[in-house]
């Protein structure tokens, strides 16, 4: 390896660039090193990239979402070897502490959400992985880099989002936003045959994709319905048995407990830039449970099974790819929703 690697970097203030960075070195024993093979840029990059991530360092190399293979690894890593092909899970945990053996990962006291947040990530030709034994999950030989690509983050949240539901087959289901979270949350939603899959996005890129995959049973544009009224009418008048917030939008929360029937369950997987209104006394009688909170990427190898046994699918989401060279215009593209971007994928630098 060369002493430099090209990496996304976080310079604050709403600045990213593709620049130098030194390969990324064993710094404790429990650490890996991979050769990134595929990655993404997720909303929660334009997060950091707009401020609204306080946690966030600058100068980081952002990427939280990609595979590779293990170059080297520290002399206490037990479970991965060199060679090995691995996708990385969104956070890092030391497995041990009260709230990792309790599964709440994303509150580990040793870690959380860290790469490409507070350590460097995954937009990068290397990252070094903490805790790589918590850290990593084995990519079979019979799964593709690009169908193992998404498992630590966005299908690991659905995953959690749809396990947090407390779903029933008999359900009514609303899924607010369409976007890559939202279809990896109608996928894993999808596991428990919920009766009635309503989704909401104002894209009809994305409710067509989402019908084509058959995610959902319904699909309801903002722009052209009154969405209330029209879940009142496809639930007798009753509101949705479940509801899902993915679209983190600058009324979704208000529409999320809107359309709940009394007595459901209300999960938010959004990540919101603003501070949100929880109007009680509007609310009151409608004895709403709220389910909130970050991902924990404690079933990755669940997830890896069901992408095996091919009951998941993600790889319709990729819309683009490019090499790592071009990753400002995939920032461009995929900010600003041309060109029907669900996913870039960021594919090895291209050295001339």
């Amino acid at each position: 390896m060369g002493e430099t690697m090209k990496a996304v970097v976080y310079k604050g203030n709403g600045i990213v660039c593709l620049e130098d960075r030194p390969i990324p070195v064993i710094e404790k024993e429990t650490d890996a090193i991979v050769r990134v093979t595929r990655s993404t840029i997720c909303s929660s990059d334009l997060h950091i990239k707009h401020g609204a991530v306080p946690r966030a360092k600058e100068n980081t190399v952002l990427g939280h979402e990609f595979v590779g293979e293990i170059v080297e690894v520290g002399r206490k890593v037990k479970h991965f070897f060199v060679g090995d092909r691995v996708s990385v899970n969104v956070e890092t945990f030391c497995g041990e502490c009260f709230f990792c053996k309790q599964g709440y990962v994303n509150n580990c006291i040793h870690g959380g959400w860290e790469l490409g947040c507070r350590i460097d990530g995954g937009q990068a030709e290397y990252a070094r992985i903490p805790m790589a034994d918590q850290g990593l999950t084995k990519i079979p030989d019979d799964v593709t880099d690009e169908e193992a690509l998404f498992n630590g983050d966005i299908l690991a949240t659905g995953y959690w989002a749809a396990s947090i539901g407390e779903l029933k087959p008999a359900d009514t289901v609303v899924v607010l936003g369409a976007g890559p979270t939202g279809l990896c949350t109608l996928m894993s939603i999808k596991l428990y045959s919920p009766a009635t899959v309503i989704v909401v996005d104002t894209s009809t890129d994305r409710l067509n994709l989402a019908k084509e995959q058959g995610l959902a049973d319904v699909c309801l544009n903002p722009l052209e319905v009154d969405i209330e009224e029209e879940i009142l009418k496809l639930t007798q008048g009753r509101g949705a048995d479940r509801v899902f917030e993915v679209a983190g939008g600058e009324n979704t929360f208000q529409l999320a407990w809107k359309v709940a029937r009394p007595n459901a369950i209300v999960v938010l997987v959004a990540l919101y830039e603003k501070e949100q209104t929880l109007p009680l006394h509007q609310m009151y009688g409608k004895n709403l449970v709220f389910k909130t909170g970050g991902v924990d990427a404690n079933s990755c190898e669940a997830i890896m099974k069901m992408v095996q046994c091919k009951k998941i699918d993600t790889t319709c989401l990729i819309t683009h790819r490019g090499p790592l060279n071009d990753v400002m215009e995939g920032y461009r593209i995929f900010e600003n929703r041309l060109d029907g971007c669900i996913k870039w994928v960021i594919t090895p630098f291209e050295h001339n």
